[in-house]
């Protein structure tokens, strides 16, 4: 379909207007397309042909409106870093309208109601982070907003020094916060808070539309996905590294990429966010932090569902994380079903690991070849006696799975590329040159990180020392 055919919905205005702020993006000077989505495009039900017409970039740019499309800001509030805001809202994000129940959202489109002083912009090198990143989960598998197309420009943007501004289409099934339903408990909008919810149910969890007690239910299924959700990062090696409660998603979606990585070496202490002084969002937490987030949340909607009952499903949120993360790592490990004591064989490789400093990823790659000859697996390690005494073990406990149906299925679920934080600086640096031919190529491995990808053969190698374990900030 062509742009100008296209009909936008704006669902989200049919809230209390205390939700949302009408606001006008505020276009970049000299903008230029750098990257679109081709296969999110098609199931948007757009052309391909129209992604690299002047329609679609004036579109990215804020310059070209869809039919049916008004343009907001959405209201929240949020803990960040366990200290409560009562007012942040989307600072430099524009919503511009739905199409197929996606929202799509510029990042990075200028000043609105909740900009609290900044400029509502996003430099190049965040941007290109989020849009590479975003895609990179999705093709590992993993809930999240995604990205139709990134922009670059010749405005300039004032961060520690002066940089390109950027913009990111987004697109999600829904932006609605942990912290937005914060901001209607905490005020005291029970009419608001109670319409908000009733949207976000109707929208994403519309089963519960006419169910009884359908409150209570609907914090139930927030938290069962977002135990799945951290289970599915924490199996990968992902460090989100900012999960303020403004940043965490009712649907179960990684959201708001910014000081984020993949660990390098495990390392379950890994900090990513040099602004995270006391590791309150270091690899390890990911689980409790998710926790502490979800008794925000139940805080929050304690005006609509009786909060003991939300108590008792909180205190069974470890087992239900414990036994999400088992199962995908049992996968990882090619165990054809589950007995009780492989989470003590998982926490014991963890130790390993930890012990022998590992590449995360590759270590599972490694492992997924693996037939009975350990040199390949002993080579990754400083010295041999932990991994050896695992190993023993692990033999034992696969020894009656057929070894090349354990091969195929572990190829499967382990991939040989996660975009790590030297790849990915790797191709900001070209790109401030104008080359985003890096660009292109993480976005490929992005889309298809199980796949061997001869060409990129040395991204799928441990980090090299001096490039290990960056650290980074919210701007990043």
């Amino acid at each position: 379909m062509k742009l100008k055919d296209i009909k936008s919905t704006n669902p989200y205005l049919r809230l209390p207007k205390l939700c949302y702020d009408i606001v006008e993006p505020t276009p970049l000077k000299k903008p230029f397309l750098i990257h679109f989505n081709k296969q999110l495009a098609i199931s948007l039900g757009v052309d391909v042909e129209e992604l690299e017409s002047d329609d679609f970039l004036a579109l990215v740019n804020g310059e070209l409106k869809l039919n049916g499309s008004e343009t907001f800001a959405m209201c929240y509030a949020g803990h960040q870093f366990g200290f409560f805001v009562d007012r942040l809202g989307d600072g430099r994000a524009i919503n511009i309208g739905t199409i197929r129940d996606q929202h799509l959202q510029l990042k990075g489109a200028g000043v609105t109601l909740y900009s609290r002083g900044g400029d509502g912009r996003a430099v190049l090198r965040s941007s290109i982070r989020e849009y590479l990143m975003s895609e990179a989960m999705h093709g590992l598998g993993i809930e999240t907003t995604r990205a139709l197309a990134i922009i670059g420009s010749e405005h300039r943007v004032y961060r520690e020094e002066w940089e390109s501004g950027a913009i990111v289409l987004r697109v999600s099934p829904s932006w609605i916060r942990f912290g937005t339903i914060e901001y209607f408990s905490h005020h005291k909008k029970y009419r608001e808070l109670e319409a908000l919810v009733d949207y976000a149910i109707a929208e994403s969890y519309p089963h519960l539309i006419n169910s009884e007690d359908k409150y209570f239910k609907f914090f139930s299924e927030v938290l069962e996905r977002t135990a799945m959700l951290i289970a599915k990062w924490q199996s990968v090696g992902f460090n989100h590294g900012v999960m303020n409660t403004d940043n965490i998603s009712i649907v179960g979606l990684t959201i708001d990429y910014g000081p984020y990585a993949f660990l390098d070496d495990y390392d379950f202490y890994n900090i990513c966010n040099h602004t995270d002084q006391n590791g309150r969002y270091s690899f390890g937490n990911q689980p409790i932090v998710g926790k502490w987030n979800l008794k925000a949340l139940m805080n929050a909607l304690s005006p609509l569902a009786r909060i003991e009952k939300m108590k008792q499903k909180l205190n069974e949120y470890d087992l239900i994380y414990r036994d999400y993360y088992i199962s995908i790592m049992s996968q990882k490990l090619g165990f054809d079903t589950q007995r009780d004591d492989d989470g003590e064989l998982i926490r014991e490789l963890l130790g390993v690991m930890q012990k022998l400093s590992i590449d995360y990823t590759l270590f599972f790659r490694t492992i997924s070849r693996y037939g009975g000859d350990r040199g390949d697996i002993l080579r990754l390690c400083s010295y041999h006696s932990p991994m050896n005494e695992w190993l023993d073990s692990y033999d034992d406990r696969v020894k009656n799975i057929d070894v090349s149906q354990r091969i195929d299925s572990m190829l499967s679920v382990n991939p040989k590329y996660v975009l790590k934080n030297y790849m990915i600086d790797e191709a900001i640096a070209s790109a401030k040159s104008g080359d985003f031919s890096l660009v292109d190529a993480l976005f490929e491995i992005a889309k298809t990180p199980y796949d061997e990808h001869a060409e990129y053969e040395r991204w799928s190698k441990a980090t090299v020392d001096k490039y290990k374990n960056l650290m980074l900030s919210c701007s990043s």
